[in-house]
């Protein structure tokens, strides 16, 4: 399996990919009801932030291994916003001057019953994180918002997310990040998954695709729990 980290001027520190939940409208619809429980008893007020470590990472045509004892894994497509340049305390009206572009990414993971601190084996496991199979240069946001990522399982499409439907805007999430975190050249932001993302069984054949970004595809194998 190779490594993928995208090709981009000043390029030349390793990469950090940065995922962000509950920024999908419908995410956030799915957990609000728990969002008044323990143990934070409100809803969150900054972007709730997750890494997915180098060990993840992989290009197009991945194997995503489901451990013993699983019997399928969730296939998170979502849009990958590529930084350009280092963006430190910058404000809406600069944020997008931080972006080099967008690819198409499987965001996977094993199902979990909570989003507070999941255990890192459910979505920290090797190859759990494709990416590709491009970067696609920087675009009008509101085309971008527009965009639909098709999943499809075994030639049938099983789920469809609406880009755009963000709880936090692409300017505003990268302004609220940049406050506390830079984010360099090279690193990636992972914008948000559904709620109803697609799901996928050992030796099944998955694709994500979208208009103009061409098709990231990955299969699903068995293998020995890690």
């Amino acid at each position: 399996m190779t490594a993928w980290i995208p090709t981009l001027p000043r390029l030349g520190t390793p990469a950090s990919v940065v995922g962000v939940l509950l920024n999908h409208r419908s995410a956030w619809a799915q957990w609000q009801p728990a969002m008044n429980s323990d143990p934070y008893k409100a809803p969150p007020k900054r972007p709730v932030l997750y890494l997915k470590p180098a060990n993840t990472w992989a290009s197009t045509g991945a194997a995503l291994v489901l451990p013993e004892g699983a019997s399928e894994i969730v296939i998170g497509a979502c849009l990958g916003v590529v930084i350009g340049r280092t963006a430190q305390r910058v404000t809406p009206e600069e944020a997008l001057d931080c972006v080099a572009g967008y690819t198409l990414v499987i965001d996977a993971h094993l199902p979990h019953e909570s989003i507070y601190r999941p255990p890192l084996k459910f979505n920290a496991r090797d190859g759990y994180c494709p990416m590709g199979p491009q970067v696609v240069p920087m675009a009008p946001l509101d085309a971008v918002a527009q965009l639909d990522l098709e999943t499809w399982v075994d030639g049938a499409r099983a789920a469809t997310l609406r880009v755009g439907d963000w709880v936090r805007p692409l300017p505003q999430l990268i302004t609220d990040i940049t406050e506390f975190m830079t984010l360099s050249a090279g690193d990636v932001l992972l914008c948000g998954t559904a709620a109803d993302a697609a799901r996928a069984k050992a030796g099944q054949q998955v694709r994500v695709c979208a208009t103009g970004f061409g098709e990231l595809h990955a299969h699903v194998v068995s293998g020995e729990l890690a």
